[in-house]
């Protein structure tokens, strides 16, 4: 086959990312380059005439090898060039083999079969194949790396945010078990959905029709076939697999896709320089910015979400190739070739995340001073929370929670008004907490009576020091990180 200039070719997984990610791109390359798929198809034609000679009892080990050594023998170019005579795919690899194998065998090449027995047969070779050997590894990598992140994080105090705002407090740890609890579950399903493919015998339209006219029992002679790429028939078939099988599994990493845009997302804007609580991995020669020096941009968080955006919208094409008219139309022939640059496309961003998640490093002193500076200092004057708001606002709801618990009816009301005398007065939440009659006192005496503090005097330290605030963040976030490590590693 004619070499060619990477760089001539015009997929950016191709050349870009061939480069960028060379070991992932070549363990892609062995499942779904076009090589690969010409080498499946290869092997599906090699398990057919290997079944017909198993019913018929004249399968031999010696046979056996010696098709099996035919089959490693097809150049894709070979049958390409078939085909431009043949103008079929699946006949030109056909005429290819039959040249091939040992000519005692060449009757039986592709004999009773249709070209979709072959092609969806091999295409779920392919996907169950790139799915155990390089998608779930790459997944099963990032998801560890995240338990190790979340285990050492745990019990960094952090802000929690919802709309964009601060909320109360959690962890770094608890955060990002978020996503261990997010994405685990998906890795489990694509798993699950992988040992699912399905390949299928059953001729033109799926009712056995040629391989009932020569053998005894077609659906064995089938059953004999798959088992030798490790398949199982699809339950009913046309002339194509049920699409279902391979439908779902693609609609997984596409919930996979989605969890990790997410977490690229999140990262990316706490590293953002008003925040500053995460920061990437960068190297001493790395450059930022063309023109600006100091720059050091979460570039690799974008890169995952700018992948996302580009592959994601190609679930549209998976669904339209679930329908097809009657017992089989042409019209998924172009499109599900694509399904291979989609599963590439999400390989990249998982190694691109393992990457973030590798090199990531959390700015202990800046998330206390974004949760302390929001929560005001002991002298009533905190540092102010960038962009505007209360210090301290977010210690409201324990002041809420606990003043209702000493049977105010309205305290939620009341504390929304302490948080409106803080704002005007420009002074923490606390500090207006302790100017406002018995509120404080009641507080501290029901936190006393919980064990919360030791005496009613130590509560406005509580509302001072939001981190010791923070639920079971820290629990749950070494719960489920010891969870998902134990799920994976098994």
């Amino acid at each position: 086959m004619e070499a060619r200039n990477i760089f001539q070719n015009i997929s950016p997984i191709d050349h870009r990312y061939s480069i960028s990610e060379k070991a992932l791109f070549d363990s892609l390359g062995a499942w779904i380059s076009e090589e690969a798929s010409v080498s499946s198809e290869v092997k599906a034609e090699i398990a057919l005439v290997i079944a017909h000679l198993t019913v018929r009892d004249g399968l031999t080990p010696a046979l056996k090898a010696a098709l099996e050594a035919a089959g490693a023998k097809i150049d894709p170019a070979e049958v390409y060039a078939e085909e431009e005579k043949t103008r079929h795919n699946i006949r030109a690899l056909v005429n290819v083999l039959k040249a091939k194998v040992p000519p005692e065998t060449a009757p039986l090449v592709h004999l009773g079969a249709t070209s979709v027995d072959i092609l969806d047969t091999a295409l779920s070779y392919r996907m169950r194949g790139v799915t155990e050997g390089v998608v779930l590894p790459q997944l099963k990598k990032l998801e560890l790396l995240l338990c190790d992140f979340v285990e050492r994080e745990a019990e960094t105090p952090q802000v929690g945010r919802t709309h964009g705002q601060h909320a109360v407090p959690i962890t770094v740890g608890f955060a990002l078990a978020e996503y261990v609890s997010r994405l685990g579950k998906s890795i489990l399903e694509i798993q699950r959905l992988a040992g699912q493919l399905k390949g299928k015998l059953a001729g033109a339209v799926g009712a056995y029709n040629a391989t009932a006219m020569i053998v005894r029992d077609p659906e064995e002679l089938e059953r004999i076939y798959l088992a030798e790429l490790g398949l199982e028939p699809s339950e009913h078939s046309t002339q194509l697999v049920e699409p279902e099988y391979l439908l779902r599994l693609l609609l997984e990493f596409n919930v996979a896709f989605g969890i990790i845009a997410n977490l690229a997302d999140d990262l990316r804007n706490l590293q953002r320089t008003e925040i500053g609580e995460l920061k990437e991995g960068f190297s001493a020669d790395q450059v930022g910015s063309s023109t600006m020096p100091q720059k050091r941009n979460p570039w690799n968080s974008e890169h995952v979400k700018s992948l996302w955006k580009a592959f994601m919208p190609r679930v549209t094409s998976f669904f339209m190739d679930q329908i097809s008219e009657h017992q089989r139309d042409l019209s998924n022939s172009a499109s599900q070739r694509f399904v291979a640059d989609y599963t590439a496309g999400f390989c990249m961003a998982v190694s691109r995340m393992a990457s973030v998640i590798e090199g990531l490093g959390a700015d202990r002193e800046r998330l206390l001073y974004n949760l302390r500076g929001a929560a005001g200092s002991e002298s009533g004057k905190g540092p102010g929370i960038p962009g505007g708001g209360i210090p301290g606002g977010i210690m409201a709801e324990p002041a809420y929670i606990l003043l209702a618990e000493t049977g105010v009816s309205d305290a939620h009301e009341v504390i929304r008004k302490i948080t409106l005398a803080a704002e005007k007065e420009h002074s923490s939440f606390a500090a207006a907490l302790a100017k406002e009659g018995d509120v404080l006192p009641r507080i501290g005496a029901k936190m006393s009576e919980l064990g919360l503090v030791g005496t009613a005097a130590e509560a406005l330290t509580f509302f001072e020091k939001p981190e010791r605030y923070c639920g079971l963040a820290v629990k749950k976030a070494r719960s489920l990180a010891a969870k998902y490590r134990k799920l994976i590693n098994n």
